[in-house]
C-alpha cells in the first residue's frame, strides 16, 4: 500500500497561504486532506442553533467541492481526535501528518495526546505556524521576557516586521500533490446533533474604503466602520498575512488590531494561567464579586436600563457580533456597575459571539475588569450615558436595538452609576489593598 501524508484542517479553512498545507504538499507524498467534528468541543455546545457549527460545515462542504475539481476529496470525521486517526491508520497507510499550531489549551492537551499515539505507531507529526504574524518566543523585550504591555510589544512587532513574515505560501504551485480519490460522502448537517442557523455571516472579502477610514469610523457602532473579517480570521478562511499586508499599506490603527490578536496569543503561551480561569493579576482573585443571577440574566437580554448596554447585548444575541467599543461598554457595566465576576461575562460572549477565541476574549475580559495585562485601572469606569453622548450621540445605534427607549416598556436602570461607581471601588480596593 502507498504511504500517503495527510494535512488536518482546523483554524485554517482556505486553500490559499495554507503554511501547513504547503509543506504536506512539498513532502513527496500524495497527501489526504481531513477536517475533524471534534465531538470534545461540540459536546459541550449548549446552543443547538449555534452558528459557527453551521458556518463551518458550509466552509468544509466548500473545501471539499473545490478539492474534488482537482481530482482529490476532503475526508470529514465526526468524533474524537484522536479516534479519528485511530480509524485512518486502518485504511491508509500513513507516513505522516501536517497541521498548523493552536494555542489553546485544550489544542495544545489534544495535540499532544494525538502526536504520542502517532509517533508510537511510527507516524511522524509536524505542526507550523499559520494563524498569527508572530508567536512563541518570537517577539521577547531586550532581557529575553515576554511583554505584557502592548506598546512596547507592537513596537517590536513592527521592528521585526519584514517581507518575509509576509510572505504567502504559494501552495498553487502543488496541488497535483493532492491524493487522487473518488468524491468521499459527507455526512448531513444534522447528523452533528444541531440545526442550521439562519445568523447572517459576513464575507470573506476586504472593504478597502472600511480599512482606510478605520480610524475615524471605528468607534461609531451606528455606521459600518469594522471590517466584520473576525470570524475570518478565527476559523483561517482568511490569511492573517494576507490582512497584514493590506493592513500595513492602508492603515496603521487597523495594523495595530491584527497585532493585538499576536500579543493575546503570546500572553496565554507564556502566562497558562489565564486559561485556568485566574486572573493575569492573581491579586485580582480576592474581589469579593456579588454575582447577583437576576441581573445577569438582564444583562444578557438587554434589560439594565441603560440603553447603551442594551443595544450591544440585543445585537449579540440576534447576530453573534458585538462593536468592539460596545463591548467595552458592556464588559465595563458587568464587572464595574454591577460587580459580577468577568468569568461569568467572558463565557457568555464565548457562547455567543461568532468570532470568539480564547485568547482575545479572555484579554478583553480581563482588561474590562482591570485584572489583565495592559488592562485598565481598575478606578476606570466607563458611564455609559457619557459614552452614548461621543459615539452614538444620536441614538441610531440605540434605536436600531432598543425601539422601546422611550416607552413605559423600557425598564428603569438596575442601579444608578454614581452608586455603583462608588461601590466598585470600594470593593477593588478592600481586595487590591496590602494586608
Amino acid at each position: 500500500m502507498e504511504k500517503i501524508a495527510i494535512f488536518w484542517f482546523r483554524r485554517d479553512l482556505r486553500l490559499t497561504d495554507n503554511a501547513g498545507l504547503y509543506y504536506a504538499l512539498k513532502s513527496g507524498y500524495k497527501v489526504l486532506p481531513i477536517f475533524i467534528f471534534d465531538t470534545n468541543i461540540l459536546d459541550k455546545l449548549e446552543d443547538k442553533d449555534d452558528a459557527r457549527v453551521t458556518f463551518i460545515y458550509a466552509q468544509i462542504a466548500k473545501l471539499k467541492a473545490t478539492l474534488e475539481q482537482m481530482g482529490s476529496s476532503l475526508k470529514v470525521f465526526n468524533t474524537n481526535p484522536l479516534e479519528a486517526f485511530k480509524t485512518l491508520s486502518t485504511t491508509y497507510s500513513i507516513a505522516e501528518i501536517y497541521t498548523n499550531h493552536d494555542y489553546e489549551r485544550y489544542a495544545i492537551e489534544r495535540d499532544l495526546e494525538v502526536k504520542k499515539w502517532l509517533n508510537s505507531n511510527g507516524i511522524a507529526f509536524y505542526s507550523y505556524k499559520d494563524q498569527c504574524i508572530f508567536e512563541k518566543e518570537e517577539i521577547l523585550s531586550n532581557t529575553q521576557t515576554p511583554y505584557t504591555i502592548f506598546t512596547p510589544y507592537s513596537r517590536k512587532w513592527k521592528e521585526k516586521l519584514n517581507d518575509f513574515y509576509l510572505k504567502a505560501y504559494p501552495v498553487e504551485k502543488y496541488t497535483n500533490a493532492f491524493l487522487k480519490i473518488d468524491k468521499l460522502p459527507l455526512f448531513d448537517f444534522e447528523s452533528l446533533g444541531f440545526i442550521k442557523s439562519e445568523v447572517k455571516i459576513p464575507k470573506e472579502q476586504v472593504d478597502l474604503e472600511i480599512v482606510k477610514k478605520y480610524t475615524e469610523n471605528r468607534n461609531f457602532p451606528s455606521i459600518i466602520g469594522t471590517s466584520r473579517l473576525s470570524i475570518h480570521l478565527r476559523f483561517g478562511t482568511l490569511s492573517i498575512r494576507y490582512l497584514a499586508k493590506i493592513a500595513l499599506k492602508n492603515n496603521e490603527t487597523w495594523l495595530n488590531e491584527l497585532i493585538w490578536r499576536d500579543f493575546y496569543m503570546n500572553i496565554i503561551f507564556h502566562f497558562p494561567h489565564v486559561c485556568e480561569g485566574k486572573s493575569f493579576r492573581k491579586e485580582y482573585d480576592r474581589i469579593e464579586w456579588r454575582n447577583n443571577p437576576e441581573e445577569f440574566e438582564k444583562w444578557c437580554s438587554g434589560k439594565t436600563g441603560y440603553p447603551i448596554v442594551d443595544a450591544g447585548m440585543r445585537e449579540l444575541k440576534e447576530t453573534g457580533f458585538m462593536h468592539n467599543r460596545v463591548r467595552m461598554i458592556v464588559a465595563s457595566f458587568l464587572t464595574k456597575h454591577l460587580l459580577i465576576d468577568w468569568r461569568w461575562g467572558e463565557a457568555y460572549f464565548a457562547k455567543k459571539l461568532l468570532d470568539f477565541d480564547f485568547a482575545a476574549n479572555n484579554g478583553g475580559w480581563q482588561w474590562a475588569s482591570g485584572s489583565g495585562c495592559d488592562a485598565a485601572p481598575y478606578f476606570r469606569v466607563f458611564n455609559p450615558r457619557l459614552q452614548t453622548e461621543k459615539f452614538d450621540k444620536n441614538l441610531i445605534y440605540i434605536k436600531k436595538w432598543v425601539p422601546e427607549i422611550n416607552s413605559f416598556e423600557y425598564p428603569n436602570p438596575i442601579v444608578d452609576h454614581d452608586f455603583a461607581r462608588k461601590r466598585v471601588l470600594e470593593v477593588y480596593k478592600k481586595a487590591l489593598s496590602p494586608n
